[in-house]
Formats: C-alpha cells, sequence, structure tokens
C-alpha cells in the first residue's frame, strides 16, 4: 500500500512539473535571441538619424554574421551625416551676420586687415550664407584684386541661393575675366610642355630628373593617404625593396602597390592605349595593382557595400558599374577629347573619384588616371604634395557642391610645379631636384650622383 502511494504521489509531481513547464512557455513573452535584442539596440540608436541607404537588390543579410559591417556604415554615416541643431545654426548665422556687419564697417575704415579676419570668422560659421559669401567676395574682389577667388565665392553663393541677385551679377561679371585668366594659365603651362618637350629624352639630366621625381611622386602620393614614410624611407623600399624598421606592412603594401601601377601605366598603358580607347578593364587594372599588397582580395573589384566619404554619400553598390561604364562612355566621348588635356584629366580624377567604386584605393587610382591622361598628351606626371592634402580635399568638396573649376585649377597649378621641377633639375649646373615639400632631412637623399646617372 505504501509503495503505491508513493508512486502515486512520485506520479503526481511529474505531471505537476511537464504542466507547468508547458504553461511557463506558452504564457510569458517570447524572449528573444541577442542578435535581435542587438538590433533592436542599433535600431533605436538611430532612430533619429536619416541614412540614404541604397535600393533593396543591392544588399542583402543572409546571416547575422555580416550585420557588423551594415553597424560599421551606420556609424560612419551617423559621423558624418549628423541631424542639424537648428537652434544652434541661428545662433551662428546671428554672430556670423553680426561679424559681417562688423567687417564691412572696417572696409569702409580702409581696415582690411581686421575686416579680412572678420570676414573669414563669419565664413566659417555660416560657410553656406550668401550675403556673406557674396560680401566677402566682393571684398577680395576690391581690396585684394583677387578675382579667381571671388567668383568662386560667388558661385558658392548661388549654389545655396540661385535667385540671390548680388551674387547673380556679381558672377556675371566676374566669369568673364576668370575664363580669360584661366585659359592664359593653360597656355603658360602648355609652353613650358612644348619646352620640355624639346629636351632629347637622352639627355643625362633629364634621365635623372625623371627618376628623382618617381620617388617624390610615390612619396607624395601615398602621403596624402596618411603614409608615414619619409622620402628617404620611401626610396629605401623601391630601390632595395627592404623593410624599414618601425614602418607598418600595409605602408610598405601602399608604395609597392603603386609602384606597380605605375610600371603598368608606363609599359602597358601609356604605350597600347589612348585615352578614347580605355575601358573598364583598364581601370580595374589600375586598382588591382594599387592594393595587390593591401588588400589583395578586393583588388581589382568593384566594392559591394555602401560607403560614406566625408559629407559625400557615393553611388550605391547596385549602381557603380553602370557609373563607371558611363564614365568610359564620356572618356571615348568627341566632347571630353577636344577638351584641354587639363581640365580633361582633372574631371576624369573627379568624375572616378566621386563614384568611388572600391572599398579603397578610389584617390590613388582616381590620380593615376589623371596622370595617365596627361602623360598621353605630353606632360609630366602631377605630383600633388602632401602638405596640400587638406586644399586637395576642399577642391574635392567644392565640387562636390557644383563648382569644379577650383579643382581644375588646383591641378593647373600642381602640373606647372611639377614642369618646373623637371626644367629646373634640366638647367645647366643643376645637380639636385627641389625638394616639394617637408623637412629637409627627407631630402638628403636627393643629391643626384653626376657619376652615376640611372
Amino acid at each position: 500500500m505504501n509503495k503505491f502511494i508513493y508512486a502515486l504521489i512520485f506520479l503526481s509531481g511529474a505531471i505537476f512539473a511537464l504542466l507547468a513547464t508547458y504553461l511557463n512557455e506558452v504564457l510569458k513573452p517570447k524572449q528573444r535571441t541577442s542578435i535581435q535584442v542587438f538590433r533592436s539596440e542599433v535600431l533605436e540608436q538611430y532612430k533619429d538619424t536619416f541614412f540614404p541607404l541604397p535600393p533593396g537588390s543591392s544588399y542583402e543579410l543572409e546571416e547575422d554574421s555580416t550585420l557588423g559591417t551594415v553597424i560599421q556604415n551606420l556609424q560612419k554615416a551617423r559621423r558624418t551625416t549628423k541631424p542639424p541643431d537648428k537652434a544652434a545654426n541661428k545662433a551662428n548665422d546671428q554672430e556670423a551676420l553680426a561679424s559681417l556687419h562688423a567687417a564691412l564697417e572696417k572696409t569702409g575704415l580702409k581696415q582690411f586687415d581686421k575686416a579680412l579676419k572678420l570676414f573669414q570668422h563669419a565664413i566659417a560659421l555660416a560657410p553656406s550664407n550668401p550675403d556673406v559669401l557674396n560680401h566677402f567676395g566682393e571684398f577680395l574682389e576690391h581690396t585684394h584684386k583677387d578675382v579667381l577667388e571671388a567668383d568662386t565665392l560667388y558661385a558658392r553663393a548661388l549654389s545655396h541661393h540661385p535667385s540671390h541677385q548680388e551674387a547673380k551679377v556679381n558672377h556675371q561679371r566676374t566669369l568673364p575675366v576668370v575664363e580669360a585668366l584661366d585659359a592664359e594659365n593653360l597656355k603658360r603651362i602648355d609652353q613650358k610642355r612644348l619646352t620640355l618637350a624639346q629636351i632629347s629624352t637622352t639627355d643625362a639630366a633629364l634621365r635623372r630628373a625623371k627618376r628623382e621625381a618617381y620617388f617624390q611622386h610615390v612619396f607624395h602620393t601615398v602621403g596624402l593617404e596618411g603614409n608615414t614614410m619619409s622620402l628617404a624611407q620611401t626610396r629605401v623600399v623601391l630601390e632595395t625593396r627592404m623593410a624599414v624598421h618601425g614602418k607598418s606592412l600595409v605602408e610598405h603594401g601602399e608604395i609597392l602597390g603603386l609602384d606597380a601601377a605605375l610600371k603598368f601605366l608606363n609599359n602597358t598603358l601609356l604605350r597600347g592605349k589612348s585615352p578614347g580607347h580605355l575601358d573598364v578593364e583598364d581601370i580595374l587594372a589600375i586598382h588591382k595593382r594599387v592594393m595587390a599588397y593591401v588588400e589583395p582580395f578586393d583588388a581589382g573589384t568593384f566594392r559591394h557595400t555602401q560607403v560614406f566619404v566625408g559629407n559625400h554619400i557615393p553611388p550605391p553598390p547596385s549602381e557603380v558599374n553602370h557609373q563607371v561604364a558611363q564614365l568610359v562612355e564620356w572618356l571615348r566621348s568627341t566632347e571630353a577629347l577636344q577638351l584641354h588635356p587639363i581640365r580633361y584629366a582633372a574631371l576624369a580624377h573627379y568624375k572616378l573619384v566621386y563614384i568611388h567604386p572600391f572599398t579603397d584605393g578610389n584617390g590613388r587610382t582616381s590620380r593615376l588616371l589623371m596622370n595617365l591622361i596627361l602623360m598621353q598628351a605630353g606632360y609630366a606626371p602631377v605630383i600633388i604634395p602632401r602638405q596640400d592634402r587638406q586644399k586637395y580635399y576642399e577642391y574635392l568638396e567644392m565640387a562636390n557642391n557644383g563648382d569644379i573649376r577650383p579643382f581644375v585649377r588646383f591641378v593647373a597649378d600642381c602640373a606647372e610645379r611639377t614642369l618646373d621641377l623637371y626644367l629646373w633639375a634640366t638647367s645647366e649646373f643643376n645637380a639636385q631636384i627641389p625638394a616639394l615639400a617637408g623637412n629637409q632631412e627627407d631630402y638628403k637623399a636627393i643629391i643626384v650622383d653626376n657619376d652615376n646617372p640611372s
């Protein structure tokens, strides 16, 4: 009897436990997985931020492991796409207008130095205010005789406020003057190109100049991307393929990749391809060599994710192939081929970097495309000094805002400085290539050995 009672009690307890477990699973709210909780937290964190994401067909989340990439892109966007603070913007506008009025008063009193600082302060506070831009342009035009910069400011004012009457009148007045100045500058650069072309390619000084300029070109080009190698260290890597103590593998790879891409340009594309015959495969081939030692798996392939570049949001991955094909079509067009080579090269650079078709290496590939076009037209490859990095990116941003002319002028200035370097180095009695930038210690290796020319 006791055994039967014990068995009944045990059986009743088991049935109760099973029933309690079932009711608990049915009645309690379902717990979310950790990845679902993470998704929810992320969406809550970014709920007030607008992200212009690509169409759904351009990306897929097949598994939770890809969420990290999406979150990284969202975080990048959050750093560059912050919701506007209306109160702060209003306060800045008010302070900018106060600074503008003070600048105009100082201008009337002919206190131009103080007026300039006040104008610059107003621009920093309200960089898109058309009144500030227009008045600052008038100040530069009339007191500093800087018509180029003034016209740029008028154009910026109109890009933000197309109906601004004063800026429109000023821009119509300065535009012909600016176009004439640009044409004159290009004509002067062309004359220097012709002077350089008259020097025999077998000239020992020219050969030495080309060799030393090659080192400087690599040094400055990777420097624009943040490479910390000095000119002397860059030369050691290129000449000996030996590692530099204390420098990362990535920095070594950037130098070796650019070296490989330059050799591809010189030995293959420059001899076998004219600008009117470039194709998408040529651009991919350049990028493949640029990134071969840094990101070999991404080298020579278009990106598959959305990227964010400062305030610029490039086209979604689904559009990259089509837009690069359109760029190649433009490169081959009669309209493009009839442009001045410097304009043509600068526009090609800008169009490619605007599309930003690669995950990394876009700037280097764009500058190589630009230099390929220039070399095919008889110019020396342009060296953009690393100390001009801020200007370089500012002019690209201005182009994004609608005015490409400052960037074209910047490329023209760099082209002229590079030609000056060659002409100076090949003039009589010169045995050293002038340094474009940096600590003089970096340039000790540039002294040319006249007894052992390259």
